[in-house]
Order: C-alpha cells, then structure tokens, then sequence
C-alpha cells in the first residue's frame, strides 16, 4: 500500500485542534494499516519525524431511516505524536 491508501483524511474535530498545538495529530486511516505503515506513511507524506502512534477502531453508529435501519462504515483512527518543535504546515491552517 502506498501513503495515499493508508492515509484517508485528517480528523476534524475540536479535541484534533487542540492537540495540533501539542505536535499530536489525529488521522482517519485504513483500516488494514498497521502502526509501521502508518508512521512510515506520515514521515514520507509530509518530511516530518514521528516518536509515537496510538490507534483506536472506531465502530459505525447505527441509522435509521424511516422504517428502515442501516449502519455506517468501521473506521480506524491513529493519533500521531511528533518530535518536538514539529509541525504539518497543511493542517496547521485548517481551523
């Protein structure tokens, strides 16, 4: 898998934004990646050094519609912790 099929999308959220001033960073990932290729994938997408990964699996919320119920998609998300004095300049800029 390339870095383009690991990473999927950067985590929107507040909690995300907050941690950004710590050097963590919250990525939506595949759900096949491991924390090797996720770091591996991070370090070559954008030139940065990685110290540690948390990642969680994240079930998909039920849904109804009408009378009808659904369910969304499992999900993966990793928590990266960078070197200090780091940053991704492309996600700095989003809120």
């Amino acid at each position: 898998m390339s870095h383009y099929d690991i990473l999927q999308a950067p985590v929107i959220s507040e909690k995300a934004y907050a941690g950004m001033e710590r050097g963590v960073y919250s990525f939506w990932v595949s759900p096949k990646a491991t924390k090797t290729d996720i770091k591996d994938a991070i370090q070559k997408a954008f030139d940065v050094k990685v110290i540690g990964i948390s990642t969680m699996n994240v079930p998909g919320k039920r849904k109804r519609v009408g009378k009808f119920i659904g369910q969304r998609n499992d999900r993966k998300k990793a928590i990266v912790r960078l070197a200090e004095g780091q940053s991704i300049a492309a996600l700095e800029g989003q809120a």
